[in-house]
């Protein structure tokens, strides 16, 4: 018995210093997962005493969870998706009030994004809503580029098109919410019953319709620009187009998850990836948004926002509970019932 008590101390002894309580960090995060393995991969490079937990889901997947586990948080901190169900986390008071020292190297957008949430989120990037589509297969198949987004629903257009679902994709929901606010409540879901018509499938993630595009499984997906640029950048056959109407636009944000188990590991990335050295890498990644950092320098491929027409998003409603749980309760009766017919 000694010796096995003897032995059992001498394990123990040898275990790895972090396995006695080493820091560490619980990230969920909304982006691509090329950036998402980016930011992880940087920081821990640069911090090698915290050990980083990432998991990677769409920005309404990510409410889900956290709203789900609000007694007993499991996540420290959620990086990037489009800024409306950060928003609503934080009306609900699931995410915490922190303030970052370098709010103050921040464009006023992304600090309007702080403002409106009494500083439980915070804008890291932004990006303008439109469509990407395949060259080759429009070319082939004799289609005519579509401008706007009445031009999407040109029957010649039917089995082409993609577009996420709005209750596991941000992007998905920022185009209903943009489509209401161009048109009229009743005017867009009656746009978006003539456009289903043309809906080869709903994906889950916001980027997956042009990432199908560029693999030619569609010819045109909904998304945000930059990642459609992202597709064009990898040599890919995608043109991208801001719809000619107006269109609206996201503010990618973060968040501290309240309760945290580790906030002040939360709060030393939080304040890292807003400095300008670590938004100057999202380039590398793959990632051609508009950066939160005033010093951050822009891809020569990021869109170029004074070219677009961009509506006034109206955040704060349609970042709201109550109107955001009220438009997808619609869509599932009047569009996502019709998708599972």
């Amino acid at each position: 018995m000694r010796g096995k008590l003897a032995a059992l101390a001498v394990s123990t002894a040898m275990l790895p210093a972090f396995a006695a309580g080493a820091a560490e960090l619980n990230l969920i995060c909304a982006a691509d997962v090329v950036v998402c393995e980016k930011l992880v991969s940087a920081f821990e490079a640069e911090h090698s005493d915290i050990s980083v937990n990432m998991v990677r889901l769409s920005s309404g997947e990510t409410y889900a969870k956290i709203r789900a586990e609000a007694r007993n948080p499991q996540t420290d901190l959620w990086w990037g998706g489009t800024g409306d169900p950060h928003l609503q986390a934080a009306a609900d008071g699931l995410t915490a009030v922190y303030e970052s020292p370098r709010m103050s190297e921040l464009h006023d957008w992304a600090l309007k994004q702080a403002e409106v949430s009494g500083n439980r989120t915070v804008g890291v990037y932004s990006g303008a809503l439109g469509w990407g589509y395949n060259t080759k297969i429009f070319e082939e198949k004799g289609l005519k580029e579509p401008a706007c987004w009445s031009d999407l629903l040109d029957p010649a257009l039917k089995g082409e098109i993609q577009i996420a679902d709005p209750n596991s994709s941000g992007t998905a929901y920022t185009a209903l919410a943009t489509l209401v606010q161009l048109m009229g409540e009743d005017e867009a879901f009656e746009y978006l019953k003539a456009l289903h018509a043309n809906i080869s499938q709903y994906t889950k993630s916001g980027s997956a319709p042009v990432k199908a595009a560029a693999r030619g499984e569609a010819g045109l997906g909904i998304v945000f620009m930059h990642d459609a640029v992202a597709q064009s950048v990898e040599g890919f056959p995608i043109k991208t187009i801001a719809p000619c109407e107006g269109t609206g636009f996201e503010v990618g944000s973060m968040s501290i998850i309240e309760n945290a188990q580790n906030p002040d590991e939360a709060k030393i990335f939080y304040d890292w990836v807003l400095s300008a050295e670590v938004q100057n890498l999202m380039p590398e990644a793959g990632s051609f948004q508009l950066p939160s950092n005033k010093a951050a320098v822009a891809s020569e491929h990021v869109p170029d926002m004074s070219q677009i027409k961009l509506i006034d998003y109206d955040f704060a409603e349609f970042g709201s509970a109550e109107r955001r749980q009220a438009l997808l309760a619609r869509w599932d009766k009047e569009i996502g019932g019709r998708a599972a017919d």
